[in-house]
């Protein structure tokens, strides 16, 4: 399994070029059953990154572009009906899928919002009081352009804190920018199938059961406790157990049995910042301050 990885990230950096912490990052909250964030400018490699996820895993990927108009039957489905059955027969939405791309959520208007809400935090929606599973693994990624561009709203703290990680692709480095000029990079059309999706459901089990000692459960709280001496509140009880998991995950990727404070500090501003964020930009973001005073502490 530990080649099959290695395989799944190189393959992965051929077609997102010079952002490998990021897709370390994306596959780390796949692996922790989470859904993904991406706050960026547009044309910087969303689509792309989700796209190149699914086919590696061979799940079903669909991508619903969010715009103020969009209503919640357009994401979930509708009953239609069927004058040859005489009956009202579902017609599923682009919800029903492995994977979904949700293109500029923070266009959309808040009903259409608390719908994907719903699907993110329960796997499954309702339709006309008919509750209906969603197809297992699911897997948000969301896409948030920044709030200064035209039409745009920030989503609200509940909705936030269902996405485990928030993440930045950001524009690669000019060397990485030439190479994609240049054509030398994958279209993820054309990335190989590395794992199927019961590699996928093994590995997020085998993640359940990697054993984090007493110290670490002590390093995520006395982070947590920091956090909460913020005005914005501080992190949930829901943020703690996604430090958790996804530390987990990145002692799986990094072939450890066991978690260390290193796969704590990885992930932490990921799962984090979208938590904390106070719409300020400093050089030192709010996430890696609260980890250096609480190692200074230790």
């Amino acid at each position: 399994m530990d080649e099959k990885i290695k395989q799944l990230i190189s393959e992965l950096n051929k077609v997102v070029v010079g952002n490998e912490n990021k897709i370390l990052l994306s596959i780390i909250c796949l692996f922790s059953q989470g859904n993904l964030l991406i706050e960026d400018l547009p044309g910087t490699g969303k689509s792309t990154l989700a796209k190149a996820l699914a086919i590696s895993f061979g799940l079903d990927f669909k991508t619903i572009h969010f715009t103020n108009d969009l209503l919640p039957s357009d994401l979930i489905g509708i009953n239609f009906y069927n004058s040859n059955e005489k009956s009202f027969v579902f017609q599923p939405g682009p919800i029903f899928s492995n994977i979904l791309l949700a293109d500029e959520i923070n266009r959309a208007s808040p009903r259409t919002q608390s719908a994907l809400l719903e699907a993110m935090n329960n796997k499954k929606i309702s339709v006309e009081g008919e509750e209906k599973k969603l197809p297992l693994p699911f897997f948000v990624i969301a896409s948030q352009n920044p709030l200064d561009q035209i039409g745009t709203s920030p989503l609200p703290e509940s909705q936030l804190d269902r996405f485990l990680m928030r993440i930045s692709l950001g524009c690669p480095l000019r060397d990485s920018e030439k190479e994609i000029l240049k054509g030398n990079h994958k279209n993820p059309d054309n990335i190989k199938r590395i794992l199927s999706t019961n590699d996928l459901v093994n590995i997020q089990l085998e993640i359940e059961n990697i054993r984090a000692s007493e110290a670490i459960y002590d390093y995520i709280l006395d982070l947590i406790q920091e956090s909460r001496k913020l005005k914005s509140g501080g992190l949930s009880t829901r943020a703690a157990k996604g430090i958790l998991i996804a530390s987990k995950s990145c002692a799986f990727l990094n072939s450890s049995k066991l978690v260390l404070p290193d796969h704590v500090q990885f992930i932490f501003s990921s799962v984090a910042e979208h938590r904390l964020d106070n719409g300020i930009k400093e050089e030192i973001s709010i996430s890696q301050k609260i980890i250096r005073k609480v190692d200074a502490v230790r």
